[in-house]
């Protein structure tokens, strides 16, 4: 597979953006699109989960199919129905400025990264396998090319509403197969693509740029993209999973913490990320702002996660505008692992474009990581978070 270099640090002369079809970001223009008009669903104040009626409603693990023709994803390990064994996902990119508040169907990403970009905020990149009957998500905003790089991980079709110059080299390239909402120099698209993208009525722009399966697969078909994996682009073997029937609790590792309370807020000063764990159904919630962190297009559900992993990164500043820089591979750095209430210190390492991150435990052995869905919170090297009010940081 072709290396890329990964750190671009080259001091250019001029700074053009193409965030918003030759505007700002902010000033992003709109396409020509069908309108949806909706009443934006109020946020909830609480923050915690529902608790089940019964142990008896809890789905049933087993080793063997629920239902005949269902495999497991490579993403959670969770079963799906076959159909989807060779579908790629889509990784789409989503602001978390509170005006951008509450997402659509981003309750169906099967791994979800977040990470800082400029002026202290932080974005969310969705990895969504079973994409193929949402009518509204995101919403979507720019690229950011170390985002691109983990999209590379799943062999994802990457969607997104163009972005700085400093994506060009990257989403230029032959292999990155990506939609985007803006032209901004690539050659395969003559100005507006219309249709991929579309404005709801119920935002002001820029937050009110959505990606539908429809537009999607419009692009898909325009750009003569492939929808199931590419050869020799894709390892399954990303997570090393637990056995369903024996999850990981980390009970094993002396030193692992307690960790009811996740917070984000010392790395995320803007949205303030945190998780709660809640014992009744072993899942993470996460909150942004102080608030649950809901999906409007699934009755205002609030995320939640199996796994939770931090990644501490080397990055730079790119420029003046706060522009960031991070290094997604050939390294090995810190991090922790989360789960079932506990966490332990973790080493992860990448080695290529499309190889996976693995996750080691200190005496080197891969982790297993359990069934369900993944968040990957990327944390600048030199900043903390905390678990049950205690600070963690690189070693």
């Amino acid at each position: 597979m072709k290396r890329l270099q990964v750190l671009l640090l080259v001091s250019l002369a001029s700074v053009l953006l193409f965030s918003g079809c030759g505007k700002s970001e902010e000033e992003a223009d709109e396409p020509a699109v069908a309108q949806v008009i909706e009443k934006q669903p109020e946020l909830e104040d609480t923050e915690a989960p529902a608790e089940p009626e019964s142990e008896a409603e809890a789905p049933v693990d087993d080793e063997q199919p629920p239902e005949e023709g269902m495999v497991r994803s490579t993403l959670t390990n969770e079963w799906i129905d076959g159909s989807l064994e060779k579908t790629r996902p889509i990784a789409i990119m989503v602001p978390n400025d509170s005006a951008a508040l509450p997402h659509y169907n981003i309750s169906k990403a099967d791994i979800l990264y977040e990470c800082p970009v400029e002026s202290g905020i932080t974005r969310t990149m969705a990895v969504i396998k079973d994409w193929e009957n949402l009518d509204r998500i995101g919403n979507v905003r720019s690229c950011r090319d170390y985002f691109v790089y983990w999209s590379f991980e799943w062999d994802a079709i990457y969607l997104h509403f163009g972005g700085p110059y400093y994506i060009n080299e990257i989403v230029e390239r032959k292999d990155t197969d990506h939609i985007t909402g803006c032209s901004y120099g690539d050659k395969r698209t003559d100005g507006l693509f219309e249709g991929a993208f579309y404005r709801s009525t119920d935002k002001k722009a820029p937050h009110n740029a959505y990606a539908s399966a429809e537009g999607i697969q419009k692009g898909i078909d325009k750009f003569n993209i492939s929808a199931t994996y590419r050869d020799n682009y894709y390892d399954p073997d990303h997570f090393k999973f637990a056995p369903s029937k024996e999850p990981n609790t980390l009970e094993q590792y002396s030193d692992a913490v307690t960790a009811k309370e996740i917070d984000m807020s010392s790395a995320y000063p803007v949205t303030k990320t945190s998780f709660s764990y809640n014992e009744s159904d072993g899942l993470y919630y996460r909150s942004m702002y102080g608030k649950a962190d809901v999906d409007a297009a699934n009755d205002n559900q609030q995320l939640a996660f199996k796994n939770v992993l931090v990644q501490f990164t080397y990055h730079e500043v790119r420029d003046a505008k706060g522009y960031l820089i991070f290094q997604v591979h050939d390294t090995t750095r810190d991090g922790y692992y989360f789960t079932n209430g506990k966490g332990i210190h973790v080493t992860w390492k990448k080695s290529a474009d499309y190889e996976p991150t693995k996750y080691y435990d200190d005496d080197g052995n891969e982790i297993e990581v359990n069934t369900g869905k993944t968040m990957i919170c990327i944390v600048k090297d030199g900043d903390s978070f905390k678990a049950d009010g205690t600070a963690l940081k690189a070693k």
